[in-house]
């Protein structure tokens, strides 16, 4: 190889390096500042291909997607003066370029810990507001919104960061404390249990009251209304009797007469003692009924 190829290589491999040096890619993921000699000339830089002096600039690249920050469990102390372990967890991402190289440096670390030691602040000024049974029932999601809102107006003046949410994973009591509280959280269960058995019992009463009145009301009505139902039978029966007997008083005699005899015949046993001329063997004697 003459001297002519090794310069020629030589200047390709050069140009190939400046070239390489030149062309930068940022990601639809990441957020990007340009740099010259270390100071800030552009911020935010758009998705796409892209190109710098080599050794005057320099790109610094971030994750510009949603970013966890989970942080060790802190204490807590409530307006009751109890202690608590808070759990919990972050979600935040970069809203300003500028304001987040600015602050932080373009350290994820750096604004992590920066957030951490507001959010701690926050929790810590929240909870000692309230009490154990407020921070572990339903206003812990206004708590929270409420910090969320609150720290998210400071970290994106601040530090260029959106916070989107803030949320707590869990809430441990310290031995020397959960033994109280369980005791007065059991007792307060039972007296809860208490009031509803009591209340169950009073309703009860009443419910049983009420079904013992519907029900003498219910059987005096139906007496009432069999009574009469009855009377009026008994008044169509005497008044039917006493047509068919006005029609032929002699047949309806007669007919009562038959009825007698089977009745006093019906047991051989039986012994009567009866005058043969009394009105009772009227139609044995005569067909006709003639005394």
């Amino acid at each position: 190889m003459n001297g002519k190829s090794m310069l020629a290589l030589a200047v390709a491999a050069l140009t190939l390096l400046v070239v390489s040096n030149s062309v930068y890619v940022v990601k639809e993921t990441e957020r990007a500042v340009l740099l010259e000699f270390g100071k800030m000339v552009q911020a935010d830089l758009k998705p796409g291909l892209h190109f710098k002096w080599p050794m005057i600039n320099e790109v610094r690249k971030f994750d510009g997607r949603v970013l966890t920050l989970d942080t060790a469990p802190q204490n807590f102390m409530t307006v009751e003066k109890k202690g608590m372990i808070v759990d919990y967890f972050a979600k935040w991402k970069i809203q300003d370029v500028d304001k987040f190289y600015t602050a932080t440096g373009g350290d994820e670390m750096t604004a992590d810990r920066l957030m951490a030691q507001r959010i701690n602040e926050g929790l810590r000024n929240q909870f000692a507001r309230r009490s154990l049974l407020d921070v572990v029932s339903g206003e812990r999601d206004e708590l929270m919104e409420k910090l969320t809102q609150n720290l998210d107006d400071f970290s994106r003046s601040s530090l260029g960061i959106q916070l989107i949410d803030v949320r707590v994973k869990q809430i441990e009591l310290p031995p020397e404390v959960s033994g109280s509280v369980y005791s007065r959280m059991t007792s307060e269960r039972e007296r809860e249990a208490r009031e509803h058995r009591s209340k169950g019992k009073e309703q009860a009463e009443f419910i049983s009251a009420d079904a013992d009145r519907q029900k003498v009301v219910v059987e005096a009505e139906a007496y009432r209304d069999a009574e009469r139902i009855r009377g009026e039978g008994d008044a169509i029966a005497a008044a039917t009797y006493a047509a068919a007997y006005n029609k032929d008083p002699e047949f309806y005699t007669f007919v009562r007469s038959l009825n007698a005899y089977k009745k006093a015949f019906q047991n051989k046993d039986d012994i009567m003692l009866v005058d043969p001329d009394s009105e009772f063997f009227r139609y044995l004697k005569d067909a006709q009924g003639k005394k």
